[in-house]
Protein backbone atom coordinates (compact mmCIF):
# COMPACT_ATOMS: atom_id res chain seq x y z
CA UNK A 1 0.00 0.00 0.00
CA UNK A 2 3.05 2.26 0.09
CA UNK A 3 3.29 2.49 -3.71
CA UNK A 4 3.76 6.07 -4.90
CA UNK A 5 1.50 7.02 -7.78
CA UNK A 6 3.18 9.17 -10.41
CA UNK A 7 0.98 11.93 -11.79
CA UNK A 8 1.65 14.66 -14.29
CA UNK A 9 1.47 17.27 -11.54
CA UNK A 10 4.41 15.65 -9.80
CA UNK A 11 6.36 15.36 -13.07
CA UNK A 12 8.85 17.83 -14.47
CA UNK A 13 7.33 20.68 -16.50
CA UNK A 14 8.72 21.57 -19.90
CA UNK A 15 9.36 25.26 -20.52
CA UNK A 16 8.82 26.56 -24.02
CA UNK A 17 10.01 30.02 -24.95
CA UNK A 18 7.92 31.76 -27.56
CA UNK A 19 6.85 35.17 -28.72
CA UNK A 20 3.57 36.65 -27.45
CA UNK A 21 2.00 36.16 -30.89
CA UNK A 22 3.01 32.50 -30.89
CA UNK A 23 1.62 32.03 -27.39
CA UNK A 24 -1.68 33.61 -28.45
CA UNK A 25 -1.86 31.36 -31.51
CA UNK A 26 -1.15 28.24 -29.44
CA UNK A 27 -3.82 29.27 -26.93
CA UNK A 28 -6.32 29.92 -29.74
CA UNK A 29 -5.60 26.54 -31.33
CA UNK A 30 -6.05 24.82 -27.97
CA UNK A 31 -9.33 26.66 -27.39
CA UNK A 32 -10.55 25.70 -30.89
CA UNK A 33 -9.73 22.07 -30.11
CA UNK A 34 -11.56 22.29 -26.78
CA UNK A 35 -8.41 21.59 -24.77
CA UNK A 36 -6.21 23.29 -22.25
CA UNK A 37 -2.92 24.64 -23.57
CA UNK A 38 -1.01 22.00 -21.59
CA UNK A 39 -3.06 19.12 -22.99
CA UNK A 40 -2.89 20.57 -26.51
CA UNK A 41 0.91 20.88 -26.40
CA UNK A 42 1.28 17.45 -24.80
CA UNK A 43 -0.82 15.75 -27.49
CA UNK A 44 0.77 17.61 -30.39
CA UNK A 45 4.24 16.95 -28.96
CA UNK A 46 3.54 13.22 -28.78
CA UNK A 47 2.40 13.14 -32.38
CA UNK A 48 -1.31 12.77 -31.74
CA UNK A 49 -3.65 14.30 -34.26
CA UNK A 50 -5.76 16.95 -32.58
CA UNK A 51 -9.42 16.92 -33.55
CA UNK A 52 -11.12 20.23 -32.90
CA UNK A 53 -14.67 20.77 -31.84
CA UNK A 54 -17.10 22.06 -34.39
CA UNK A 55 -18.27 25.61 -33.91
CA UNK A 56 -21.82 25.19 -32.59
CA UNK A 57 -22.88 28.54 -34.06
CA UNK A 58 -22.01 27.23 -37.52
CA UNK A 59 -23.89 24.00 -36.85
CA UNK A 60 -26.99 26.05 -35.95
CA UNK A 61 -26.51 28.05 -39.15
CA UNK A 62 -26.32 24.83 -41.18
CA UNK A 63 -29.51 23.57 -39.52
CA UNK A 64 -31.28 26.83 -40.41
CA UNK A 65 -30.09 26.65 -44.02
CA UNK A 66 -31.15 23.01 -44.21
CA UNK A 67 -34.62 23.98 -42.98
CA UNK A 68 -34.81 26.69 -45.64
CA UNK A 69 -33.88 24.13 -48.30
CA UNK A 70 -36.57 21.79 -47.01
CA UNK A 71 -39.24 24.48 -47.21
CA UNK A 72 -38.16 25.55 -50.70
CA UNK A 73 -38.06 21.93 -51.84
CA UNK A 74 -41.54 21.42 -50.42
CA UNK A 75 -42.87 24.32 -52.50
CA UNK A 76 -41.24 22.91 -55.61
CA UNK A 77 -42.70 19.47 -54.88
CA UNK A 78 -46.19 20.95 -54.51
CA UNK A 79 -45.83 22.70 -57.86
CA UNK A 80 -44.50 19.56 -59.58
CA UNK A 81 -47.47 17.53 -58.33
CA UNK A 82 -49.92 20.15 -59.65
CA UNK A 83 -51.20 20.90 -56.17
CA UNK A 84 -54.11 23.36 -56.29
CA UNK A 85 -52.34 25.62 -53.77
CA UNK A 86 -49.61 26.30 -56.32
CA UNK A 87 -51.86 26.69 -59.36
CA UNK A 88 -51.26 30.43 -59.42
CA UNK A 89 -47.46 30.02 -59.59
CA UNK A 90 -46.17 31.34 -62.89
CA UNK A 91 -42.94 30.55 -64.67
CA UNK A 92 -41.23 33.57 -63.09
CA UNK A 93 -42.14 32.35 -59.60
CA UNK A 94 -40.77 28.87 -60.27
CA UNK A 95 -37.56 30.28 -61.76
CA UNK A 96 -37.17 32.51 -58.69
CA UNK A 97 -37.76 29.47 -56.46
CA UNK A 98 -35.10 27.46 -58.30
CA UNK A 99 -32.66 30.38 -58.06
CA UNK A 100 -33.36 30.63 -54.33
CA UNK A 101 -32.72 26.89 -53.89
CA UNK A 102 -29.42 27.22 -55.76
CA UNK A 103 -28.40 30.25 -53.68
CA UNK A 104 -29.27 28.42 -50.47
CA UNK A 105 -27.19 25.42 -51.56
CA UNK A 106 -24.28 27.78 -52.28
CA UNK A 107 -24.72 29.32 -48.82
CA UNK A 108 -24.63 25.87 -47.23
CA UNK A 109 -21.49 25.01 -49.19
CA UNK A 110 -19.80 28.21 -48.01
CA UNK A 111 -20.58 27.44 -44.36
CA UNK A 112 -19.31 23.86 -44.72
CA UNK A 113 -16.13 25.14 -46.38
CA UNK A 114 -15.62 27.61 -43.52
CA UNK A 115 -15.99 24.81 -40.96
CA UNK A 116 -13.55 22.52 -42.77
CA UNK A 117 -10.95 25.22 -43.45
CA UNK A 118 -11.26 26.44 -39.83
CA UNK A 119 -10.40 22.96 -38.54
CA UNK A 120 -7.13 22.71 -40.49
Amino acid sequence: MDEAVTTRKSGTPIKVYCLPEEKALIAANARNAGMSVARFLREVGQGYRVHGIVDYERVRELARINGDLGRLGGLLKLWLTDDRRTAHFGEATIRALLARIEATQDQMGAVMHAIVSHRR
